[in-house]
């Protein structure tokens, strides 16, 4: 026992309670009313430093009390406040203030300082008499590197300098202006990080010293003032990813249904898709999806090609680009420090080195380079895409361009990913990297059924699905383009898949499943677990492994009513609120539906039956959460007339999360292209729930193609 209470750790700052908006590669978060109070992770980011960190405003003789807050689009945010005793005659506010708040991407201006954020008030007047206040907003800026503050910690707020029209703040290290007053003169100076706010219209006080800017408020009845401020950063010089200036290159689609969940789920998500959208510096005609706002609005392997591959159904560009993108940094040598190796697709980049110690929770410190390689699944997902891109009609000399790269990442998973046992597997060699290098990558994710955690290296169930899955595809597309090589995976793939039945298949009172994971004795893992749900539709699982795998999926023990619990109730482990271990991730929850429809149509009993259950759970909890789907939530049972519990440090929006709402509707309608072959297929989900479902926007190939679900079938409605 101790006398006190214990000293609580720097932890991870929540992210429930706050608004999110992104214009990436810029975003922001804010509390009610749009504050920013210096604190947490609340402030606004551009190119992961906080250009911005307090922004407080107040009216003189007024008590400031926010009524009102709401989402514009992705990117802004708007606010309404009372000034409570300011020209009250009795009950009713009589002066307010909205304040919005909107993020820019300037990312086409090369004068070396970008606009970050406009904020603009207005303050209005219902009062029957005169008012005069006065309105100050106080700014701060503390240039913290986006991994530092996810580890709960701050650098402190930098001193400001009045300049005209506003303040500025420099940069530790950075060379001080010889006349601040003036600073604008020394624009052009080299290494300097300066950000400056400019103030409309000129403030008649700026205090240095407190961050304050000040402005009379004088107005007659019905009348409104108006004031702004711009924040504007230099650009870092070092960005590995880029704005898109307001181009997209996601299609558009609109779904009608007698479920209104559905279309609200969908626009709101592609708003979100839009803004998470980024472009490589090194070819801005590609363009692909940041992870996720805040802690991952950078391009992640794993992330960028899930999403990318459940927006197929838009159009081929973005998937393109994703793998472009990532081909152009595909492994080239071996070096365990950043877990490189010839062939092997990225995990993250960064601007710098990060590091995450209150993110590890196994007491190791995590460093990761500022470009990593440590995951196990990135390479066979991108040999994926690159294939389902081609049978949506990404062109064939794009698809060309990309079969040497195709080929290096089919080598790796021989040559460098597999283990003696013949299986891929992952350990960290480099004593700070990630411990697991799947998509559950927290270091207590992989634990056997009594809670116990297990050993790398491991070898994860799902990840042998996708090695399957891509040298499938990776041998078509050998056959299709004429390169040799084709039955030798095909035979690697048929020799994986035997083992993987022999020693991954293990039972409990409920019958048999396939562990998560063989540890590094080769022991199964024996936890019942979301990953399953990944092998259906890999090509792997014959038709009775796939109605077992998906009885489980539909079991109580891990539909929770709002989707997908990542573990069984059952386990050890289990809790409602663990990132891995038995909380709902939104894009887990889809690839098991695109997975249970695959079994559905090929006649799998109970596949359709789990399917719906997992679809209405997903917009039950997309409706509960406005329909701007988080990362992950908890997998607390779901309750009549209840909503989802958050997660309460997790990303809203993520990449792969909003492209889950299309990855619904895809599903829905069952659309099977194959441009090659000239010809497309639809499979609707069977149990007619969704009957009625209009979805226009689709593209196959270069047509779009609009359809309706009407008793069981799909009509083409034009192309």
């Amino acid at each position: 026992m101790t006398d006190g209470p214990a000293e609580i750790p720097v932890q991870q700052p929540y992210l429930h309670d706050l608004a999110t908006t992104v214009k990436a590669p810029v975003f922001g978060l804010s509390a009610t009313g749009g504050a920013l109070n210096g604190r947490g992770v609340a402030g606004v980011f551009a190119d992961d430093r906080r250009v911005l960190s307090v922004s407080e405003i107040a009216l003189a003789g007024a008590q400031l009390v926010p009524i009102a807050d709401e989402l514009d689009g992705a990117d802004a945010t708007r606010s309404v406040l009372v000034a409570r005793g300011l020209g009250e005659d009795g009950a009713d506010p009589a002066v307010s203030v909205e304040r919005r708040r909107v993020l820019v991407d300037d990312t086409g201006n090369d004068s070396g300082s970008q606009t970050v954020v406009r904020e603009i008030l207005e303050i209005r007047s219902a009062s029957r008499r005169r008012v005069q206040t006065t309105l100050s907003i106080t700014l701060g800026c503390d240039l913290a590197e986006i991994s530092t503050v996810k580890s709960g910690h701050s650098p402190g707020a930098l001193p400001a300098e009045a300049i005209r029209h506003g303040l500025q703040w420099i940069g530790h290290g950075s060379e001080n202006s010889e006349n601040s007053e003036n600073s604008d003169h020394s624009e052009n100076s080299k290494n300097r990080d300066i950000v400056r706010a400019i103030a409309e219209p000129a403030p008649t006080a700026v205090d240095a010293a407190t961050g304050r800017i000040s402005w009379p408020v004088d107005l007659e009845p019905g009348e409104v003032a108006r004031f702004s401020i711009e924040v504007r950063a230099t650009a870092t010089g070092t960005s590995v990813v880029t704005g898109t200036a307001g181009e997209s290159v996601l299609g558009d689609l609109r779904v009608d249904s007698g479920d209104i969940r559905i279309g609200r789920f969908v626009e709101r998500s592609l708003a979100d898709l839009r803004g998470l959208e980024l472009r490589d510096p090194s070819a801005p005609e590609d363009h692909f999806l940041g992870a996720g706002a805040p802690w991952f609005l950078t391009l992640f392997g794993r992330d960028s090609l899930i999403a990318a591959r459940m927006l197929l159904p838009l159009g081929t560009r973005l998937a393109a680009g994703t793998l472009r993108t990532l081909a152009r940094r595909q492994g080239t040598k071996t070096d365990p420090e950043t877990a490189e190796q010839p062939g092997k697709i990225l995990h993250e980049i960064r601007r710098a080195p990060a590091g995450h110690d209150a993110f590890g929770g196994d007491e190791r410190l995590l460093l990761l380079p500022s470009t990593y390689y440590g995951t196990v699944d990135a390479t066979p997902l991108w040999i994926m895409l690159l294939h389902d891109a081609w049978r949506w009609g990404m062109p064939a000399d794009e698809v060309g361009k990309l079969l040497d790269p195709l080929e290096a990442a089919l080598v790796w998973m021989r040559d460098h990913g597999m283990d003696d046992a013949g299986f891929l597997s992952y350990v960290d060699e480099s004593g700070h990297g990630l411990a697991n290098q799947g998509w559950k990558d927290s270091h207590d994710s992989i634990q056997f059924v009594d809670g116990r955690i297990a050993s790398a290296p491991l070898a994860l169930s799902e990840v042998q699905g996708y090695a399957y899955e891509a040298a499938m595809g990776g041998a078509a597309l050998l056959d299709a383009f004429g390169r040799p090589g084709a039955q030798e995976w095909r035979t690697w793939a048929a020799q994986l898949a035997a083992r993987f039945r022999a020693r991954f298949w293990i039972s409990d009172a409920d019958g048999p499943f396939p562990a998560v994971a063989l540890d590094r004795d080769g022991k199964p893992v024996d936890t019942v677990a979301s990953n399953m749900g990944h092998l259906l539709g890999t090509g792997m699982l014959n038709h009775e492994e796939s109605a077992l795998v998906a009885a489980r999926l539909g079991s109580a023990a891990m539909a929770s009513g709002y989707g997908l619990r990542t573990m069984a109730t059952s386990a050890g482990g289990y809790s409602p609120l663990s990132y891995h271990g038995g909380s709902v991730w939104t894009h887990d929850t889809a690839m098991a539906v695109l997975g249970l429809a695959r079994a559905a149509s090929d006649g799998v009993p109970g596949a359709a039956e789990s399917a719906h259950a997992l679809i209405d759970g997903l917009l039950e909890a997309a409706a509960g959460f406005e329909y701007r789907m988080p990362e992950l939530y908890a997998g607390s049972p779901a309750r009549p007339g209840g909503r989802p519990t958050p997660y309460p440090a997790s990303c809203r929006p993520q990449a792969w999360a909003a492209a889950a709402s299309v990855a619904v509707v895809s599903t829905l309608v069952g659309i099977r292209p194959d441009v090659p072959g000239d010809a497309v297929a639809f499979q609707p989900l069977p149990g007619g729930v969704w009957d009625g479902l209009t979805a226009h926007g689709f593209r196959v190939g270069a047509q779009a193609v609009d359809v309706r679900v009407e008793s069981g079938d799909v009509r083409v409605l034009g192309s």
